[in-house]
């Protein structure tokens, strides 16, 4: 299968590193002009320049907007109209036990996973129905279905998440616009790693050994057996923003390395 998105707009939020840049990455390469966002223009020039060097020919534009905010959002959307593929990968995530998490959490992340993904979806879907094409997918996470008891706004957010998307997807019957969410699992990212390469120096491991720790401890059931890589998540991720997934809309897409112990 050569999946080709030339011709194509494709805006992926929260992607100056991580999944989401392994993601602008992979649909640079398909040939869709990318547009990358991040919250400073500092990190989106470079990774904007990263891209451009790694994909020959890249069509690739920026954004710093910060899209916990209506304002930030508003300021995206206005910069950028309109696109044919919006890839919701922007996302806040913290490590914290529930009796620590205080109402001012709850409000940012629900105005970073959610409302993010509502108001670009908002300002995006109505020209994909027009133009009768189009691709969004929410970045959501195994944690939606799985609640990590050490970040339970998190993983409820991400619970939201899947609920948008299908309700999204509804809308879109009879056209030739698909709406889905992929549920990543433990993802070596590079924020990820570098988090657990200072816990790794703090208790005398290596980073392989965090890692395995990780995936031991608190991801037991996973039948990959270890931490999957971005490059692995965005390659679903560009399959379903192709041309090629025109049959697969509302759909909860798992890339979690088999850590969900059921058949659907």
């Amino acid at each position: 299968m050569r999946i080709d998105l030339s011709g194509t707009t494709a805006v992926v939020t929260g992607s100056t590193g991580g999944i989401g840049f392994a993601i602008a990455k992979g649909l640079a390469s398909s040939g869709a002009r990318v547009v990358i966002n991040g919250r400073g223009a500092d990190r989106v020039a470079s990774a904007c320049k990263a891209l451009m060097e790694a994909v020959e020919g890249a069509q690739v534009d920026g954004i710093a907007a910060d899209l916990s905010t209506a304002e930030g959002t508003a300021h995206f959307a206005s910069a950028f109209p309109d696109a044919d593929i919006l890839v919701n990968n922007f996302a806040a995530v913290d490590f914290k036990g529930f009796f620590d998490i205080t109402d001012a959490d709850w409000q940012h992340f629900f105005e970073s996973n959610v409302m993010s993904g509502v108001r670009l979806s908002r300002a995006y879907l109505p020209g994909m129905l027009r133009r009768n094409w189009g691709r969004i997918v929410f970045i959501s996470s195994e944690s939606a279905l799985n609640i990590p008891v050490e970040m339970i706004h998190y993983g409820a957010t991400k619970t939201m998440q899947l609920g948008v998307s299908r309700g999204l997807a509804e809308l879109t019957a009879g056209t030739k616009v698909t709406v889905n969410a992929i549920l990543p699992g433990p993802t070596l990212s590079s924020g990820f790693e570098a988090f657990l390469t200072q816990h790794a120096a703090q208790t005398g491991q290596t980073l392989e050994e965090a890692c395995a720790a990780v995936i031991k401890t608190q991801r037991p059931t996973s039948l990959l057996g270890r931490m999957a890589t971005v490059e692995e998540v965005a390659n679903m991720a560009v399959y379903v923003c192709s041309r090629e997934a025109s049959a697969t809309n509302g759909a909860a897409l798992r890339v979690d390395g088999g850590v969900l112990r059921s058949v659907a």
